[in-house]
């Protein structure tokens, strides 16, 4: 395995206490910490935070928009990490499937919307910020399972230099048809960063998502 599933950091409430909790992924060069930063924004105080992080900092080598077949055996090592963690926090934790987030920036955005994609269930929210669906343009979205309304937040700037607006649209499209609340927004001339914007709307869909009818 590239990746150790067990290389993890954690923030806000212990996961033994926690009511939610949030699988906070970093991007290519970054680190779990600098991830776990971000959980100072989120208002909602009843979460745990936990955040994998990538061998040598990095969850695959080429672009995303390469075919999946350059980014092996990184990738699917990748998203192991993601299934593992969403494992453990199901099986030790006890944390059902709408207790669980998931926000990713940049690499880690994309490394877990498409975690999300192949694994689609009832989450409490996805936040992908500055990042789509993985491989190249005429990859076949062909993702079973449904979302059962989740609330889906994808961010990004209208001309970013790693990620297409085409793909955020072609992604947002992707969810809404597999049936999440999808909310997508496009930032004119915006570096690739985060900002406040995006995490007041995470914070709005996470604060939304107590209205939301419980699904049996």
């Amino acid at each position: 395995m590239i990746h150790n599933p067990n290389n993890i950091r954690t923030a806000g409430k212990p996961l033994e206490e926690a009511t939610k909790v949030m699988i906070m992924v970093h991007g290519r060069g970054g680190s779990a910490s600098d991830i776990l930063s971000l959980s100072k924004y989120i208002q909602d105080k009843d979460f745990a935070f936990i955040a994998p992080e990538a061998q040598s900092n990095t969850w695959y080598p080429h672009s995303f928009l390469r075919p999946l077949a350059e980014n092996e055996p990184y990738l699917s090592s990748a998203l192991d990490v993601m299934a593992s963690l969403r494992a453990r926090l199901q099986a030790d934790f006890n944390f059902k499937l709408p207790q669980i987030y998931w926000l990713g920036f940049s690499q880690g955005a994309c490394l877990m919307l498409e975690y999300v994609a192949r694994n689609a269930m009832d989450y409490g929210g996805i936040f992908g910020l500055s990042g789509g669906l993985i491989g190249p343009a005429e990859t076949p979205r062909t993702y079973e399972g449904s979302f059962s309304n989740t609330p889906i937040f994808l961010g990004c700037s209208d001309q970013d230099s790693h990620v297409p607006k085409e793909r955020v649209l072609e992604s947002e499209n992707v969810f809404r048809r597999m049936g999440a609340d999808v909310t997508a927004k496009l930032y004119p001339n915006f570096p690739h960063t985060i900002n406040e914007d995006e995490l007041n709307i995470v914070n709005l869909l996470i604060a939304g998502d107590q209205q939301r009818p419980a699904t049996t």
